[in-house]
């Protein structure tokens, strides 16, 4: 039943803390399992202290433990180890502080612990984690390697020295984390976040020397693993020895089997890029030099043939045939153009010939009416009609008269009518 309160009737802290510990204590005894992350064994008292920490979230509880219960543990129990603790919900009333009251303690077996890797890789791997579209490829010279591995480790000294050796303008931002124990997970996950900020690191290596399962236990650690598959720098993996398999490897975008493979795959090594260089350059001048040959070959070759050999003498060739081209052209134009003088010659002289005006410089006249039609016939007009006619010099007026000076309009056959000038309508040349 809920607690009735109010402002004028409050409960006090012990009714309180005592209806806490009454809830907690209808919990019954339960098997926890987590990782011993503080040991405290406190002289002259029969208690065992621990501290168990989830192995997945950052949450922990105290355990409290008799000394007889503790010290039959076989292996004994030490900091990092993962147990099952059979205990008792215990709220301690006047610090207000929730405890587990063990009455047994049994350390987790490889063999559980493999089976629970294996279940927790199952599931990681459903939901893509490891898939190999994931993984992105290392640059080939990083401007500056991040570095997690332990403070003053064997690892961490293998792998700077054998990646200077191998490139000695290699930068490092080195983050010393703890490789081991309970706190180990959560520490190279803060390195993984910094490192992963900085963007001047290219490439993160998280580094630790071999050890037992146990040991490389954080490795495999979920929150671990999720960290790393959320990095936006490529992360290699150089944990343990060749035969050592956590987690983190699968994960990583490349595995190495150790941290000095992991040296050898981060950076190139400068005396072998030296002679690939140096090969390559062979190479190109081999290249470059058969080439040259051949083209040398086929110039040697064109030159040999007689028309490179004396180019002037088919220039001059070339020019007498042009020379004899226009000459044969000049001729042909002129032959043209003298038959088409002679040509307009002769239509000249038939159009002269077939013109009224030469017939009229020959002394010829044409007689007109007045209705200028042409007089052919004496018959065609009468004793005193008006003519014109035209001369080569002009044209001019006459009058028609008969023979004796009468006039008729009827001339006699045979006869021809007389026409004399009008002396005041007669025109000269320019008429």
């Amino acid at each position: 039943m809920a607690l009735q309160t109010s402002p004028e009737s409050p409960a006090p802290v012990r009714q309180v803390a005592n209806l806490i510990g009454q809830w907690i204590g209808r919990l019954g005894a339960i098997w926890v399992e987590g990782q011993v992350a503080q040991l405290t064994r406190r002289p002259g008292t029969s208690t065992v202290f621990l501290t168990l920490r989830d192995p997945v979230a950052d949450i922990s509880v105290q355990v409290t433990c008799p000394r007889r219960v503790f010290d039959i543990v076989d292996p004994p129990v030490v900091e990092g180890a993962r147990v099952l603790v059979h205990a008792r919900p215990a709220y301690y009333a006047p610090r207000g502080t929730l405890s587990l009251a063990a009455s047994d303690i049994r350390p987790v077996g490889l063999g559980d612990l493999l089976a629970r890797l294996e279940r927790r890789k199952r599931l990681l791997a459903a939901e893509g984690l490891f898939a190999r579209e994931r993984k992105r490829p290392l640059p080939f010279l990083p401007t500056r390697i991040g570095l997690v591995c332990g403070r003053n480790s064997a690892a961490e000294h293998d792998l700077l020295e054998n990646t200077r050796r191998r490139w000695a303008a290699a930068r490092f931002r080195v983050e010393n984390v703890a490789v081991q124990g309970p706190q180990s997970a959560g520490q190279v996950m803060e390195a993984l976040r910094r490192l992963d900020a900085d963007t001047t690191v290219d490439v993160i290596v998280v580094a630790r020397g071999g050890g037992s399962v146990e040991d490389l236990l954080p490795f495999s650690d979920e929150g671990l693993i999720r960290a790393v598959a959320d990095c936006r720098t490529p992360v290699v993996s150089a944990i343990g020895h060749e035969q050592d398999s956590p987690l983190l490897d699968l994960v990583a975008d490349v595995r190495a089997s150790t941290p000095t493979d992991a040296a050898r795959r981060i950076v190139p090594d400068v005396g072998e890029e030296t002679a690939r260089v140096e090969a390559l350059r062979g190479r190109a001048r081999q290249l470059f030099g058969g080439w040259l040959d051949r083209e040398l070959t086929g110039l040697h070759t064109l030159r040999a043939r007689s028309a490179l050999g004396d180019p002037e003498r088919d220039l001059g060739r070339r020019a007498e045939q042009i020379v004899a081209l226009r000459d044969r052209a000049d001729r042909c134009v002129g032959q043209l153009l003298d038959r088409a003088d002679d040509n307009l010659h002769h239509q000249l002289a038939r159009v002269r010939a077939l013109s009224p005006k030469a017939t009229l410089d020959r002394g010829y006249a044409v007689v007109q009416k007045a209705d200028g039609h042409a007089v052919r016939d004496p018959a065609e007009v009468s004793g005193g009609e008006l003519l014109a006619a035209r001369v080569a010099g002009g044209q001019f007026s006459v009058r028609v008269q008969d023979a004796d000076g009468a006039p008729d309009a009827a001339a006699e056959p045979g006869s021809q009518a007389q026409a004399e000038p009008e002396s005041a309508r007669a025109t000269g040349a320019g008429r």
